[in-house]
């Protein structure tokens, strides 16, 4: 039986290795950097207003993540800080920069079983070098025969990326732990939308804003349900977004 998808579509950061938890590290360091300027929660508060605010200037990566530290770094210090900090800060967004790609636990195999069966292409956002480097150091990369690094993840976005590739909505399948990023704007152009939570997924990008219906994408708890789930999905000749999702458990 031909598959009934075109493609299936992976985000990389938190659905194939791990991300957000080398961002709290980070974080945590930035905070007690600032320590003798304001208590914990302030600084931590104040650096997530500033990142928020920064995103539509500098996109996401940690090289947007670092200039937002040093923005939060000179209004806790009231321009106080000094060069010896600031060299502090940017050691620590090396760290993160340079740190090994660590996949999640069965997805280096569950990616290269997929390959064997079906077209795959990564959709990653942030900085291209950035996430350049991730994909190159993840060993995983020459399994997707598409790889697309995006300033945002939009209807727009993906709307652009089926328009190169000819490929239908209807046939398209996105992966992802990002309700934002990965689930809601897939759903909203009739595509097909898995949903795989990670613990440390970014608040920002939980957060649809009401918008995303519910049943109206599937649930997975582990990576390694994918190829047994894709089948079920092509044997049920239900290839649009469900009206009742089944959860595999």
């Amino acid at each position: 039986m031909p598959s009934p998808f075109d493609i299936i579509a992976f985000d990389a950061d938190d659905t194939l290795w791990h991300n957000e938890s080398r961002y709290q590290a980070a974080k945590s360091d930035f905070v007690r950097l600032m320590a003798s300027f304001q208590p914990p929660e302030q600084v931590s508060a104040l650096l997530d207003e500033i990142e928020l605010r920064n995103l539509s200037l500098y996109g996401y990566g940690m090289k947007s993540f670092t200039l937002s530290m040093i923005e939060a770094a000179l209004a806790i210090s009231k321009g106080e800080i000094s060069g010896k900090q600031i060299q502090a800060i940017l050691a620590i967004a090396r760290r993160v920069l340079t740190a090994p790609v660590e996949l999640f636990p069965n997805v280096a195999e569950t990616i290269a079983q997929l390959a064997e069966q079906y077209e795959l292409m990564l959709i990653t956002k942030g900085d291209a070098s950035e996430q350049e480097q991730k994909i190159n150091r993840s060993g995983i990369g020459h399994y997707f025969r598409a790889i697309e690094i995006v300033h945002d993840k939009t209807v727009a976005t993906y709307e652009k990326i089926l328009a190169k590739y000819h490929l239908s909505p209807q046939r398209f399948v996105m992966i992802g732990n990002s309700l934002r990023s990965d689930i809601l704007p897939v759903v909203q152009l009739g595509g097909i939308a898995i949903y795989i939570p990670h613990e440390m997924t970014w608040a920002h990008e939980l957060d649809h804003n009401g918008k995303l219906l519910t049943n109206s994408y599937y649930q997975l708890d582990r990576f390694e349900q994918l190829p047994d789930f894709l089948i079920r999905l092509h044997q049920s000749h239900n290839f649009n977004p469900p009206s009742a999702s089944p959860l595999l458990r």
